[in-house]
């Protein structure tokens, strides 16, 4: 009489763990491609982007439950996005780059939007990474600073340090290129 016991209680275990995977899977497949954005604007390359995210889901999986019942899955998924991101910044630092590969030709001309998200993106990939994250996480994720800050394991000050210091940094680069003036507005005459 126990073994019909034993067996149900196997078969309930098993249940559940389905379940949970149905429910990380659900998860991932809702929320993976705004992952990978993600961790593509923290990297800035599209190569390394898909492994930080894998890598980020499979240290969550073994926590789903915890994670999925606290409420933190994202916030540690996107944390661990930025951790790798960082310990690959580490690694990478040491290597001598060649130069990029020029991109090949298109008849499409970029308009003056695209001209200005491209600056824009050079720019940001110019910041260093606690800095990038966390205007990834305010313009793009359009998070609050404690949600930045719950993200990248800081406190909210610095959060917002992080933000204050990467725009400080952003404008005083726009002005050595003479694209901003001193209010901020675009270098267009006003004649």
């Amino acid at each position: 009489m126990n073994v019909p016991e034993e067996v149900s209680v196997d078969a309930d275990e098993e249940e559940r763990g389905q379940a949970q995977n149905v429910d990380f899977g659900a998860w991932v497949a809702s929320r993976g491609p705004a992952l990978q954005r993600f961790a593509y604007l923290v990297t800035g390359n599209n190569s390394d982007a898909p492994d930080l995210v894998q890598d980020a889901l499979a240290r969550a999986l073994p926590r789903w439950e915890s994670l999925a019942a606290s409420g933190t899955a994202e916030a540690y998924v996107k944390r661990s996005i930025v951790n790798g991101s960082i310990s690959g910044w580490r690694k990478r630092r040491r290597l001598v780059l060649v130069e990029d590969v020029e991109p090949m030709a298109t008849s499409h001309e970029p308009g003056p939007e695209e001209r200005d998200a491209d600056e824009a993106w050079e720019l940001v990939q110019t910041l260093p990474s606690n800095q990038r994250a966390a205007v990834v996480l305010r313009f793009y994720e359009d998070l609050s600073f404690a949600q930045i800050a719950t993200v990248l394991d800081c406190a909210e000050a610095t959060a917002r340090s992080h933000v204050h210091r990467a725009l400080a940094k952003l404008r005083q680069r726009l002005n050595e290129q003479g694209s901003v003036d001193q209010r901020g507005n675009e270098g267009v005459d006003n004649e």
